[in-house]
């Protein structure tokens, strides 16, 4: 499965934005997603994950009741509300596919990923 992640920007702290990672190539209904992010020098760290249905959703302690994941089977495209965007936020975030009911919070779970996707937020 290819995967195209898109909707990062610039903001300020207090923004909110949407990210979408939209599939092709293969049946999306069959793969678990995750969102990470990274910064220069730190490794991949996990943002949140959805299960291949939709009903099971997990975040970062760092993003939990702020982020929201979710996904659209019609689209083929898994989406990622982030809300009261802080500084620490800033980061490239990348979707990645998994053909399991569900990911883990490693990026190694992973086999699929996009391109990525820069979210800047000014304070």
């Amino acid at each position: 499965v290819q995967l195209q992640a898109s909707g990062g920007g610039l903001v300020q702290a207090g923004d909110s934005l949407r990210l979408s990672c939209a599939a092709s190539g293969r049946t999306f209904g069959n793969y678990a997603v995750g969102w990470f992010r990274q910064t220069p020098g730190k490794e991949r760290e996990f943002v949140a994950r959805v299960s291949q249905t939709g009903g099971i959703t997990s975040y970062a302690d760092s993003v939990k009741g702020r982020f929201a994941i979710s996904r659209d089977g019609a689209k083929d495209t898994v989406y990622l509300q982030m809300n009261n965007l802080k500084s620490e936020d800033t980061a490239i975030y990348y979707c990645a596919a998994t053909n399991a009911v569900i990911g883990g919070t490693i990026s190694t779970a992973y086999e699929n990923w996009g391109q990525g996707t820069l979210v800047t937020v000014s304070s």
